[in-house]
C-alpha cells in the first residue's frame, strides 16, 4: 500500500518542493530572477523548499536559499553559482529523491521530492526536455507536459497547431541555418513573398533575445545571422503593423478547466521599436503595462476565449500566458504561448492574476497544489 501524497489527508509531513532554475539557455538570468521571486513567496510553514540551480555549463547544484542574490541589480543579471555542491535526482523503487555530492565527502540524501517547480525559460527546460526527465523519474511537476512544452517552445510548430485549431496567426516561413547556407537567394525569395517589414526570431527562443526587424530585403541576412546565434532555426514573420500587444493569463482549475485573466497591454516607448529584452527587464527602460487593457468589452471577451482555446489546442497544463496582437480593426492574432511565463511579482502573468483577484503567494500555492493533485505518467 502506498503512503498518501504529502499535503493530502493522511500524510504526516509537508510536501517537499524543488525549485529548478538557471540552465544553459540564453534566458538563464531571467530564470534566476523568477526563482528568487518564488522563493520569497513560498509558505515555509506549508512546504519544505529546496532550490536547485542549473549552471550555464549544465551542472546541477544545491543553490543558496537566498532570494536577494537572484535579483537584477542595475544592469547586472544574476546567475547560478556553479561552484556549489552538486545535486542529482535519484530514482528509487517508488519515489525520487535528491542526493548531494561534495568534494571529499560521501553523498548525502536530502529526502524525497514531491513536486518540482521548473522555473526554466527557453531550451533545455521549458521545451519539454526537463519535463521528460521528470516523467521518467515519476515526479510531479508544475506546468505543461512534454508535448505541450515542446510545441509551445517551437514557434513554427505552435503556429501549425493553432492554425489547425482555427485560431488566427501571422503568416510566416521557417528558414534554417542549413537553408540559408545552401540556398540564400531561394530563402530570401520565400521571405520576400510575405512582404516587408518582417520580424526574424529564433524559433525556439524567448525573452525577445535574438529578435530583430528587417525593414527591407538588405536587412534580412543580418537579422537571420542574429537569430542563428541562438537557434539553428529562425521564424520569419509578417510584422503586425499598427497592432497593440495584449496578453492574457490562463490557469487550470483542479477539474482541468482553463480560467483566464483580464487582458493586459504592453506599451513600449523610448527608442524601442518593439518589446525587446531591455524593454522587458531593465528598470530604466520606457515600458508601460496597462492592467487591465483598455479594450471594448466584446474584444476582451473574445480575447479571453481565444486564450483558453489556444491553451487547450496545444494540450497545456497548469499555466500559460497567451500573447496577442490586437489589430487596428479589433481583429485578433495569436502571437505565441508561453508555458512558463515570466513569474516575478511585476511580470505580466502574476500582475494579470492579481488584477483578476488572485495575489502572487496564492498563485504560487495554487500551482503547486494543482501539480500535487495530478497523477504521474500518462493522463
Amino acid at each position: 500500500m502506498t503512503s498518501p501524497t504529502p499535503g493530502t489527508p493522511g500524510s504526516s509531513r509537508k510536501p517537499r518542493v524543488a525549485l529548478v532554475f538557471g540552465g544553459r539557455s540564453s534566458e538563464h538570468a531571467i530564470s534566476c530572477v523568477t526563482a528568487g521571486s518564488v522563493l520569497s513567496a513560498l509558505d515555509r510553514e506549508k512546504y519544505d523548499v529546496v532550490p536547485i540551480g542549473i549552471a550555464t555549463d549544465g551542472r546541477w547544484v544545491l543553490e543558496a536559499d537566498d532570494p536577494e542574490r537572484l535579483r537584477i541589480t542595475g544592469r547586472d543579471l544574476p546567475e547560478v553559482d556553479g561552484d556549489r555542491a552538486g545535486v542529482v535526482l535519484a530514482r528509487e523503487a517508488d519515489s525520487a529523491g535528491l542526493v548531494v555530492h561534495e568534494p571529499a565527502q560521501p553523498p548525502r540524501a536530502l529526502g524525497d521530492v514531491d513536486v518540482v517547480f521548473p522555473l526554466r525559460h527557453g531550451p533545455w527546460g521549458e521545451d519539454g526536455t526537463l519535463q521528460g526527465m521528470l516523467e521518467m523519474a515519476g515526479v510531479r511537476y508544475v506546468g505543461a507536459g512534454v508535448l505541450a512544452s515542446a510545441v509551445s517552445m517551437d514557434k513554427a510548430f505552435m503556429k501549425i497547431v493553432l492554425r489547425d485549431a482555427g485560431l488566427p496567426v501571422m503568416p510566416s516561413v521557417t528558414i534554417t541555418r542549413r537553408d540559408w547556407a545552401r540556398d540564400p537567394s531561394g530563402s530570401a525569395r520565400r521571405a520576400a513573398e510575405l512582404g516587408y517589414p518582417l520580424f526574424v526570431k529564433p524559433a525556439r527562443g524567448g525573452s525577445s533575445i535574438g529578435i530583430s526587424k528587417a525593414h527591407e530585403p538588405s536587412e534580412l541576412e543580418g537579422c537571420l545571422i542574429g537569430a542563428f546565434e541562438h537557434d539553428s532555426k529562425a521564424l520569419v514573420e509578417v510584422s503586425a503593423e499598427g497592432a497593440r500587444e495584449v496578453e492574457c493569463g490562463v490557469l487550470q482549475a483542479i477539474d482541468g478547466t482553463p480560467e483566464t485573466t483580464v487582458p493586459a497591454e504592453i506599451r513600449v516607448g523610448g527608442d524601442h521599436e518593439f518589446y525587446d529584452f531591455a524593454a522587458k527587464y531593465l528598470p530604466e527602460e520606457h515600458t508601460e503595462l496597462d492592467v487591465p487593457a483598455d479594450l471594448p468589452d466584446d474584444v476582451a471577451a473574445r480575447l479571453r476565449e481565444h486564450a483558453a482555446r489556444a491553451f487547450e489546442a496545444v494540450g497545456c497544463e497548469g499555466l500559460a500566458r497567451v500573447d496577442f496582437f490586437v489589430m487596428p480593426d479589433h481583429s485578433l492574432v495569436v502571437n505565441e504561448i508561453n508555458t512558463m511565463p515570466g513569474f516575478t511579482p511585476t511580470s505580466m502573468y502574476p500582475r494579470m492574476w492579481a488584477a483578476s483577484g488572485l495575489d502572487y503567494p496564492a498563485l504560487v500555492d495554487r500551482l503547486i497544489q494543482l501539480a500535487l493533485s495530478r497523477d504521474t505518467g500518462l493522463r
